[in-house]
């Protein structure tokens, strides 16, 4: 009998009970009769491979998307998946190019949903990236507040140059994130890949709760349709906005 694994279990299913609501460090080793160093060890384990979802240091843990892609359920923020849908199946049919809905978790940019286009030739994509790799993740980390972005570059480090040569440092990369907000638009264009990638924040109460992007390859994105892209991609952001608020008041 291997007691860190049973404890790593009933970790798992103290937080599950928990019904969507975050657990935080203090009452998980309380409720299980734990030592917090213990608890602490086990806990990143399961954060690091996504079984857990770390909200914050003051709220938490709560089910990662590992734990919903045991059973093949959809609940991991099912409510803003169900909300984003209709516009995102729009969104591709208007500009027959992949989309997708990111958002930022355990430090790295994760896909709650995409719709694929049908084109002969598609961009591959991944359900984990790194952060500075895609728009997406740039325009997520030029929302958070200043600790959270001072964490999130403590843990990570800067750009590479090959990545982001132009916010490769502090004070290069603060501007980067800035004109990132200004413009509520981040794009990508790496010349290695021939990928170029275009995301626009989706809102809720003035916080962004995610964000909503395209990407194609470089042949096929001229300058009409750059401007094309970024017209339909906040079009469909605001749809989502507002079938997300709907949903959030029916609750």
């Amino acid at each position: 009998m291997v007691q860190v694994i049973y404890k790593a279990f009933d970790i798992l299913e103290l937080v599950a009970q928990a019904n969507g609501q975050a657990l935080s460090l203090t009452e998980i080793s309380a409720s299980l009769g734990l030592s917090q160093p213990t608890a602490a060890n086990i806990i990143n384990t399961m954060v690091d491979r996504n079984y857990l979802e770390h909200i914050g240091r003051k709220k938490g843990y709560k089910l990662g998307p590992a734990s919903f892609r045991l059973t093949n359920e959809v609940a991991y923020e099912e409510d803003l998946v169900s909300a984003s849908k209709d516009a995102m199946e729009k969104l591709t049919q208007q500009i027959n190019e992949t989309c997708l809905l990111g958002i930022l978790r355990n430090n790295k940019r994760y896909i709650l949903h995409n719709v694929n286009s049908d084109q002969d030739i598609q961009v591959q994509i991944r359900s984990e990236r790194n952060v500075y790799e895609t728009a997406s993740g740039r325009l997520l980390l030029a929302y958070l507040n200043v600790k959270e972005r001072e964490r999130f570059i403590q843990v990570n480090g800067l750009p590479d140059k090959q990545l982001w040569e132009e916010a490769s440092t502090p004070k290069s990369l603060d501007i980067a994130l800035n004109h990132i907000r200004e413009e509520k638009l981040a794009t990508t264009h790496f010349t290695t890949n021939h990928i170029v990638g275009f995301a626009v924040p989706i809102f809720l109460q003035k916080q962004v709760i995610a964000g909503l992007s395209v990407f194609l390859p470089e042949y096929r994105c001229s300058e009409e349709k750059k401007v094309q892209i970024v017209g339909f991609l906040r079009n469909a952001a605001l749809e989502i906005e507002q079938s997300y608020l709907k949903k959030s008041e029916n609750v």
